[in-house]
């Protein structure tokens, strides 16, 4: 189930987001971000959070915000985890789908990702498989852990 996230979600994201961010090949955050700073990036007042819980337990989330403010705030940007216990799943699946009608719901009239890592290809194929294309390329715009300075890709979907 997909559900709105609460307070009380807190620590199951965090669980999620420390572990995903700890491999540092994925997610412009620092392996070293505080849990105190997961207000900041997953659950600030100006996004959505949501949730994938099964049997009790919180096994991925997203966020869906606005990609820019006032008269950018028409494409909406998301961002995705699942638990790396939990992957291969379909819940990322799952999550996207949930954020398209989310954000069509919403009003949004496309999604852009502004920093996907090139060397995340599950993370590309997935989005290209429901119609995101790659519309911009930043070389060497991340900086991978085990593979140093890797390209970025910006992918836009409308809706």
């Amino acid at each position: 189930m997909i559900r709105k996230a609460t307070r009380n979600d807190y620590k199951a994201v965090w669980e999620i987001f420390s572990q995903v961010i700890a491999t540092g090949d994925t997610y412009v955050f620092s392996p070293d971000t505080a849990e105190k700073d997961i207000q900041e990036h997953w659950f600030a007042d100006y996004m959505n959070t949501f949730v994938f819980e099964e049997n009790g337990k919180i096994l991925g989330t997203y966020i869906i915000k606005p990609n820019q403010i006032d008269l950018g705030n028409h494409i909406a940007n998301c961002s995705y985890m699942v638990h790396p216990n939990a992957q291969g799943k379909g819940i990322g699946r799952q999550l996207c789908e949930h954020s398209l009608k989310f954000a069509k719901e919403n009003n949004f009239l496309a999604i852009q990702f502004n920093i996907v890592v090139s060397t995340n290809k599950s993370a590309v194929e997935l989005w290209k498989k429901y119609g995101f294309k790659i519309i911009g390329t930043t070389p060497n715009g991340f900086r991978h852990s085990t593979l140093g300075l890797v390209d970025t890709y910006i992918m836009y979907k409308p809706l």
